[in-house]
């Protein structure tokens, strides 16, 4: 009975085995050189909340997205501001303020981290609750491709401008900065008894409701303002609003608008030629095949 048939390397002639041996050296010698390869890079890897069409069309102008990013916080109301009185609810007002500062500032840091020149795609989500305001912004970090980081958090801008919007601002010369906030909470105003009384048998305007509604509309759009010049921008767009009665205080009155602040960075603004896009995934039926019935 004979052996198994040595090795290559075993014979004395240095000859090559049998095929099955030669299959085998060739992998162990891969295996071996496999170990000396570093891994793919982190950097490869990308989740995005944007859409299919919104990535290609942000890869058509020179960027990429990189990563998902977030940024949180919440504060503390204290008890009973919600208790019937006069004017603006202070302790509402800036716990909103403090609330998406905070959120952004942090937005900002872990697009800074993955790399990003900015954020495109924000969604915020506003709770305002009897004992604290909770702000939370969810977006997907962006850079020009194959860019390095940037120095700083301060040079990243975030945005609640679509992957196609942010395509269409900065082919006409202009580029967000950052995104501006306001927000107000006013005390809608008590009526007397016999005022209450004499109203709910008549169709008649609830003047303390709409007074209160208007102050806290102004506040909260100046407040807004006031941010978006503090970035130096020059006008504020997609803004969004909330506004109306608290659910857990109906005599309250709540007003809050955030936006994206942008500037002129070009010579002068660019026209951009129209172009028509023809979707093929409209999900409306035009007709009912089952509908159909012959002559």
């Amino acid at each position: 009975m004979t052996g198994p048939a040595p090795l290559a390397a075993d014979r004395p002639d240095g000859s090559a085995g049998d095929a099955t041996s030669g299959d085998i050296r060739k992998e162990m010698l891969a295996a071996a050189q496999s170990l000396d390869r570093s891994a793919p890079s982190p950097a490869a890897a990308m989740t995005s909340d944007l859409s299919i069409d919104e990535e290609l069309t942000l890869h058509s102008i020179g960027w990429e997205p990189i990563e998902l990013v977030y940024g949180v916080s919440l504060h503390s109301i204290p008890m009973g501001v919600w208790n019937w009185g006069q004017g603006e609810i202070t302790h509402a007002s800036s716990a909103f303020a403090r609330s998406f500062a905070a959120a952004t500032d942090r937005i900002h840091h872990e697009c800074a981290r993955s790399g990003g020149h900015g954020v495109v795609g924000v969604h915020v989500e506003r709770n305002v609750d009897r004992h604290h305001i909770g702000i939370a912004l969810t977006g997907t970090a962006v850079r020009p491709v194959g860019a390095k980081k940037l120095p700083s958090a301060d040079s990243v801008f975030v945005s609640d401008l679509s992957g196609r919007d942010f395509t269409l601002l900065q082919g006409s010369g202009w580029m967000p900065l950052g995104l501006a906030a306001g927000a107000s909470f006013v005390y809608a105003p008590r009526r007397s008894m016999g005022t209450a009384m004499k109203q709910t048998s008549q169709n008649v305007e609830l003047t303390n409701f709409t007074e209160a509604m208007y102050a806290a509309r102004e506040s909260a759009m100046e407040r807004m303002q006031r941010s978006a010049l503090a970035l130096q921008g020059t006008g504020v767009v997609e803004v969004k609003v909330t506004e109306g009665p608290m659910e857990f205080a109906h005599h309250a009155i709540g007003f809050s608008a955030y936006g994206t602040v942008i500037r002129l960075v070009a010579g002068q603004h660019r026209n951009l030629a129209p172009r028509m896009v023809l979707p093929l995934d409209d999900p409306v039926r035009g007709v009912e095949a089952t509908a159909l019935r012959g002559a």
